[in-house]
């Protein structure tokens, strides 16, 4: 065997001597050879032992396909290339090794088995890039925003600044010069504004480690590093740039004389100065409400998935844990079967569990690659050279549909006497039963078969649909075996000797529950161990991870969006009611009531937003359907969420809008006159 670096740490403290020790694997004493380097890992799966592989020639047979192998290309040889000769080896492969008994080995040749190679790298990130893509998306939008709302103010900050950069004109300095001088100001924003961003970064990283959240492969590995600083620092410095550059222009052709005879006086702004604060604001909410149409998908997409029902109840009452029994330890099947019962009457005896079960794997748990094959129905079974579709293959325990909370819908279930009397009983999922005898009860009492010439099962129970692959996937049809029974092919019984446990009670995931499960086992048999230890609330919660995972993220973004967006209408609104306030003085001297005052200046804020809401719209039609992938049972355009965001970000921006509208409508005339 050879040992994890980590495991080589913490069991034997990282001591050379350990080489040519012995430690007992599945009752076998087995020597370490060798000990893996820090980080190495199977793909991405995390290890503590490494046992080598090994074969019996006189017992292999073609079928099975059960295994996947790494290799290593050839300099300049393609995948495609590669491919193709593998293609070339298949039908050598089809008459190297024999066919299962009584199966015909040309049945092998209709199945079309093609290569299927592809990159380790996509079987390591799987599909992870789609949602950081999305993520680093709604990243980049917000910090857009940001600058579109930065360059508003700097464009307010250099106006205050006619008169000085209108004095340094007419002393000798050139628009080059002034401009220059104006984008190292923003530039310096842009920095500090990393500075601490980078602060930030590595603070959200922590707590990133810390929630672990799913389908972020190798997530120990992701560290603030120097590729991390250099693009913060090209960030900074594009951006200083992007929001310095519009107010720099702008002013930087100010006639000095103009700006000198104004005096700093508040003297009506052009035309041009409005069209240019009033764009970067709509773009503001433009993309404010790509954002928020993002988060109200996702979060539709979320409230879908909670609808969903698995095929188990209350998750967090459901204790799970992986345990093995190999044949070393224990050769007979039916005893392994009777060690497999004792354990389940052991785990219903512990105060608080209701009941107690077994099987091959729950749903959603991935853990051994499951077991496919197909089904023959008695009195249709078609040519012997011609093969059913493929159908999952699951192994279950009596009791086991009762504690995960599975409804049979019709039938009964498995009991320990049809396992140990050998009687060939089987159960199918409703589906399967739907597709084959359009009527799940119809199923009861139907016959079915593996292979050609293999004995017949009875089904005497038909159980609900299961969630088996995460709730993003449609339940398969599922072919339920006893857990200890008559094999289905030929002769011999069958048995599962690693199988998962699962115990329903209150006290799930508490410790001194588990300690009493742990001391259940061991009074079982002192040589069996458990892994995988975890209640289905875990399960549940991973199979949402990506959508929880991506939902959060946009939210952050979209609140973010929506509050740089309000921000801006605001700050529009309160610069132009404060270049304003003479006029509004006037206006309310010759009469204007203040109720009017206030509609001016809300319809100025509400076609500012209804102009980038309209654009937003638009935009969005398009970039939400690159989320298609994410989405669960949601349309890219659904209705619901392109109503909600404009209505959330209209109501924001009317409120934006009337607050410094109501200090308009407060404007003393007489006090507003005399400051000019």
């Amino acid at each position: 065997m050879m040992l994890s670096h980590g495991y080589w740490r913490r069991r034997f403290g990282g001591d050379q001597s350990a080489i040519g020790r012995s430690i007992v694997i599945d009752s076998q004493p087995r020597e370490v050879v060798g000990v893996m380097p820090e980080g190495f890992r199977f793909v991405n799966a995390d290890f503590d032992v490494i046992l080598p592989m090994r074969f019996d020639r006189s017992r292999v047979i073609l079928p099975g396909f059960g295994f996947q192998a790494v290799a290593r290309l050839k300099a300049g040889v393609t995948i495609p290339e590669a491919s193709a000769d593998v293609a070339r080896m298949v039908p050598i492969w089809m008459t190297s090794w024999p066919a299962a008994p009584t199966v015909n080995p040309r049945i092998y040749e209709s199945w079309r088995i093609a290569p299927a190679l592809r990159p380790l790298k996509q079987d390591v990130i799987q599909n992870v890039g789609s949602v950081l893509w999305v993520v680093m998306g709604t990243v980049g939008i917000v910090m857009l925003i940001a600058c579109a709302n930065v360059a508003n103010l700097l464009l307010v900050r250099a106006e205050g600044r006619q008169h000085e950069l209108a004095i340094r004109a007419a002393l000798g300095a050139g628009r080059t010069r002034i401009i220059g001088g104006l984008l190292i100001e923003s530039v310096l924003l842009g920095v500090a504004g990393g500075v601490l961003g980078l602060a930030f970064a590595y603070a959200s990283l922590r707590f990133l480690l810390a929630a672990e959240p799913a389908n972020l492969p190798r997530l120990t590995e992701i560290s603030v590093d120097g590729r991390t600083l250099s693009f913060i620092v090209a960030v900074s410095l594009v951006s200083g740039i992007s929001f310095g550059l519009i107010p720099a222009l702008k002013q930087a052709g100010s006639h000095a004389g103009i700006a000198l005879r104004s005096a700093g006086r508040t003297s009506s702004q052009s035309r041009e100065r409005h069209r240019t604060r009033n764009l970067l604001v709509v773009t503001q909410v433009a993309l404010a409400v790509v954002l928020l149409v993002s988060s109200a998908l996702m979060i539709r997409t979320f409230q879908a998935l909670r609808r969903v029902e698995p095929g188990f109840t209350n998750p967090p009452q459901l204790q799970t844990m992986r345990i093995s029994i190999p044949a070393s330890l224990v050769a007979e099947p039916e005893r392994v079967a009777r060690l497999q019962n004792e354990l389940v009457e052991k785990f219903a005896a512990i105060p608080g569990v209701t009941s107690a079960g077994f099987g091959s794997a729950m749903p959603m748990e991935g853990s051994p690659p499951f077991n496919w094959d197909a089904i023959r129905v008695e009195g249709r079974e078609g040519l012997a050279t011609e093969t059913p579709p493929l159908r999952l293959f699951k192994n279950v325990s009596p009791g086991f549909f009762q504690t995960a909370g599975m409804r049979l819908i019709a039938g009964r279930d498995y009991t320990w006497t049809d396992l140990y009397d050998l009687r060939r009983v089987v159960m199918v999922s409703e589906n399967l039963a739907r597709e084959l005898w359009g009527k799940p009860s119809d199923a009861v009492g139907k016959r079915i078969r593996t292979i050609p010439g293999a004995p017949l099962h009875e089904i005497i129970a038909v159980v609900e649909d299961v969630r088996e692959n995460g709730l993003h996937e449609s339940a398969p049809a599922i072919v339920y075996w006893p857990a200890y029974g008559p094999t289905p092919y030929l002769t011999g019984q069958n048995i599962t000797r690693t199988a998962t446990f699962v115990v329903r009670s209150e006290r799930a995931g508490t410790e001194a529950f588990l300690n009493q499960v742990r001391q259940a086992v061991l009074s079982v048999n002192a040589g069996l161990a458990i892994a995988s230890v975890r209640t289905m609330q875990e399960v549940y919660d991973l199979s949402m991870a990506r959508t929880s995972f991506t939902l959060v993220m946009l939210a952050i973004a979209g609140l973010m969006a929506l509050l740089l967006g309000v921000i801006g209408i605001y700050g529009v609104i309160s610069y132009a009611v404060s270049q304003r306030t003479r006029e509004m003085g006037i206006r309310l001297a010759l009469g204007a009531q203040q109720r009017s005052l206030k509609r001016m200046f809300v319809r100025y804020g509400l076609v500012l937003a209804g102009i980038g809401v309209a654009i937003g719209l638009s935009a969005a039609i398009g970039l939400t359907r690159l989320m298609r992938s994410l989405l669960f049972e949601i349309s890219p355009l659904d209705p619901l969420a392109f109503a909600a965001a404009p209505i959330l970000l209209v109501a924001a921006a009317l409120l934006a809008s009337y607050l410094p509208a109501r200090r308009a409508a407060a404007v003393d005339p007489v006090e507003a006159l005399r400051m000019e």
